[in-house]
């Protein structure tokens, strides 16, 4: 066993420092601008020996006592090759997830392998190369683990006092390895953190390590207060009220107000969010990305037209509970995949139900993932057509029916007109890895099955639903919202990079007056505003500005562990367990340190803090929806 453990060590200390070389002279222009391998291989070092030690220490402490025994250590070697196989199995993995996120495997490696339809069809369809050789590296690997592990030798047996003095030394070591240090916290990813690029400070991690503590800090998931900081509840409260210009509500919701709009109308108006898929402004031609939606922008010019809209994150979920519920971000997973937001958690459709309307969603895809299914229509939506309600779609690919199909049911749905006003959510879905759609609708450039022909299929989707709502009677009496969840692969050398969080946001429709709107705004301010143009007086518990009057000037985003507040061009970042940071920020990627602004800082610190503290006090709802519940005086 002690020779086993041994041999583990030295193996697993070669594989990880070899596969973190590798990334690095990948990634290394970006490597060298941030100072180069010696941080990155001196972290490992530490993180490498806390991962290994956890996976040795038992078994060598215990080789005095029990190592001479065969079972022991055929035993043994069976728990380092399944070990080996982990390690290998997720650094493998690691080239493609980082290519992907811009990052090491995290918890959406875990996620995921919760829909391994759909993703395990994405990724053969899209990366069939990287598969087989990833299959061939891991049949290596187990073959190698096979040989170095499976045929152990019963150890000498030691003498009384060796066993006792050996065992003695091995957990001192095995305990300040895992440790990793004598401070007074544990070693964590922040520990190995070295400069202001995200995707770098994962290097030093090695894959099975980053998917462990991912894993592990989701009980972190409802306090971002162990994360960020603490702030006493009143506090929180009156800054976050200020910033959305409300007064103290009632202490069961503390940001329920009367939401009085601009205008009024005598006859309600539909309603209609079309969410596009990672459609980031990188490829928007009037937000000055690469001119591949030749469509959206002539809506735009028709348009009420946000140029400098931000989304809160890098997940659809994100997205959808920022325009759906005006929920902002935070470090805690998205409102839709959490347990106590299944039911009684606000959304647009809820106070719309009061108003009358009939909700409905809309998505090419499977609707329970990410469970969206379950928080829709448990959250005031009436009614959801995902792909089994679908009638002869045109194009199916790995994550459901195309664009085209999603954007017909949406118009047959329109074309229905009734007296009832309606609430629709149409989610998009053709522009994501693999890049399906289908044949003779664009004219590709090179490869069809690119990110950016699939956003010229998304875009030329848009623009023939456009052509036929504009000639509908349904037209006249509707409000269209047209808005991204996020960029496609948001990365960057910076603790986050707003650039990939710049979105198209557009209001069309109705009575919209067309004009350019370069406010700073984010997601979370435009169902605020709909309701103004849709002309409802109601009660609401959201805090984004209505941008019919003088609103705009912040925006808000969770990256990863990372949090950005933006107001106006000043950018507070917070970190797990680190001071605030901040930067003079100027579109489209400078970032400029400044000092501190205390003020700001608690501004931000407030707004990270309070989606936590009010959804674990069930205090994002609507009064006739609350439920009896803890309200806590303290974060």
């Amino acid at each position: 066993m002690r020779d086993l453990s041994l041999l583990f060590i030295v193996a697993s200390l070669c594989l990880l420092t070899l596969s973190r070389c590798l990334l690095a002279a990948w990634q290394y222009p970006r490597v060298k601008q941030a100072g180069g391998m010696v941080p990155i291989l001196r972290g490992g070092l530490r993180i490498d020996a806390n991962q290994i030690a956890i996976i040795v220490g038992i078994p060598l402490m215990l080789a005095p006592w029990i190592g001479h025994w065969p079972i022991a250590v055929e035993v043994t070697g069976w728990w380092f090759q399944f070990a080996w196989f982990l390690l290998v199995l997720l650094e493998v993995s690691t080239p493609q997830f980082i290519y992907e996120y811009d990052t090491r495997p995290n918890r959406l490696y875990v996620e995921y392998l919760k829909h391994p339809r759909e993703v395990f069809g994405m990724l053969w369809k899209g990366y069939k190369l990287m598969i087989v050789a990833a299959v061939l590296g891991l049949g290596a690997a187990l073959w190698a683990g096979a040989v170095l592990f499976g045929q152990g030798q019963p150890d000498t047996l030691m003498v009384w006092w060796q066993r006792i003095a050996f065992t003695l030394i091995v957990a001192v070591l095995v305990f300040l390895a895992i440790r990793g240090t004598l401070g007074h916290r544990p070693i964590n990813p922040s520990t190995v953190a070295y400069c202001g690029d995200s995707m770098l400070n994962t290097l030093p991690l090695n894959s099975l390590y980053s998917v462990a503590y991912a894993i592990y800090s989701m009980k972190n998931e409802r306090s971002a207060a162990d994360v960020y900081g603490h702030m006493p509840a009143q506090e929180m409260h009156d800054i976050v009220r200020k910033g959305a210009g409300l007064q103290p509500g009632p202490d069961d919701i503390p940001t329920l107000h009367s939401h009085v709009p601009t205008s009024t109308r005598a006859r309600p108006l539909n309603v209609v969010m079309i969410v596009e898929e990672s459609l980031g402004a990188q490829f928007v031609g009037n937000l000055g990305g690469a001119a591949l939606t030749p469509c959206l922008d002539a809506l735009a010019a028709t348009a009420w037209n946000f140029t400098r809209a931000y989304a809160t994150g890098t997940r659809s979920v994100r997205g959808l509970e920022a325009v759906v519920a005006g929920f902002p971000p935070t470090i805690s997973d998205a409102a839709l995949r959490l347990s106590g937001a299944q039911s009684n958690f606000f959304t647009l459709a809820q106070v719309l139900k009061q108003q009358g309307y009939r909700s409905r969603f809309i998505y090419g895809g499977e609707a329970h993932f990410d469970n969206m299914k379950s928080f829709f229509l448990g959250n005031g939506f009436d009614e959801l057509y995902d792909l089994p309600t679908f009638r002869n779609p045109a194009f199916v690919g790995t994550w459901g029916a195309s664009d085209e199909d999603m954007f017909n049911q949406l118009h047959s749905l329109l074309d229905e007109a009734g007296d009832q006003p309606t609430f629709t959510l149409a989610f998009s879905v053709s522009n994501h890895s693999p890049w399906e759609y289908p044949a003779g609708r664009i004219d590709p450039d090179g490869d069809p099955a690119t990110v950016e022909n699939t956003v010229r299929y998304a875009d030329w989707a848009i623009g023939q639903f456009f052509d036929r709502a504009r000639k509908s009677d349904y037209w006249k009496d509707t409000l269209f919202l047209v808005v991204a969840d996020h960029d496609s692969r948001v990365g960057g050398a910076s603790l986050v990079p707003l650039r990939h969080f710049h979105i198209p946001a557009l209001i069309v429709g109705a009575d919209v007056v067309p004009r350019r709107d370069d406010r700073l705004i984010s997601q979370i301010d435009l169902p605020t505003t709909l309701l103004s143009l849709m002309g409802l007086a109601c009660d609401h518990p959201m805090i984004g500005h209505d941008l019919t009057g003088e609103g705009g000037g912040r925006a808000m985003m969770q990256y990863s562990e990372n949090y950005g507040y933006l107001k106006n061009d000043a950018l507070v970042v917070l970190e797990p367990h680190r001071d605030a940071t901040q930067y003079q920020y100027t579109a489209p990627a400078s970032y400029t340190p400044m000092a501190l602004d205390p003020a700001l800082a608690r501004e931000a610190l407030a707004h990270v803090l309070w989606p936590n503290h009010v959804y674990q006090n069930q205090a994002y709802t609507l009064p006739e929806l609350r439920t009896p519940a803890r309200y806590n005086t303290d974060n």
